[in-house]
C-alpha cells in the first residue's frame, strides 16, 4: 500500500551553501518519513519579507522546526510528536 509523506518546506535561496549543507544534512533525517519542499524565497515578496537573511527555515506548515542549521533533536521530536 503506498502512503503518500508528509511534506515539510525549506524556505531558502539560490545560491545559499547554507540552504545546500541544511538540506544535505537534513536528507537522512527524514528518509522515509517526510519529504522536503524546498521554497525560493526570492520568487515572493512577501515571502522575502517575513525571512529576508533567515534562510535556511525548516517548517511543517505554519510550525517552525528549525533555522540557520539542522537542529537534529528538533526535527526528530516534531516527527515523532506528529506521526
Amino acid at each position: 500500500m503506498w502512503c503518500a509523506l508528509r511534506a515539510l518546506t525549506l524556505y531558502s535561496r539560490q545560491g545559499c551553501h547554507l540552504c545546500e549543507d541544511f538540506l544535505e544534512a537534513l536528507s537522512p533525517l527524514i528518509r522515509g518519513r517526510a519529504r522536503v519542499d524546498v521554497t525560493d524565497i526570492d520568487t515572493d515578496p512577501g515571502l522575502v519579507a517575513a525571512y529576508g537573511v533567515r534562510v535556511p527555515v525548516l517548517c511543517d506548515g505554519e510550525t517552525l522546526i528549525c533555522e540557520a542549521f539542522v537542529d537534529d533533536r528538533a526535527v526528530r521530536e516534531h516527527l515523532d510528536a506528529t506521526d
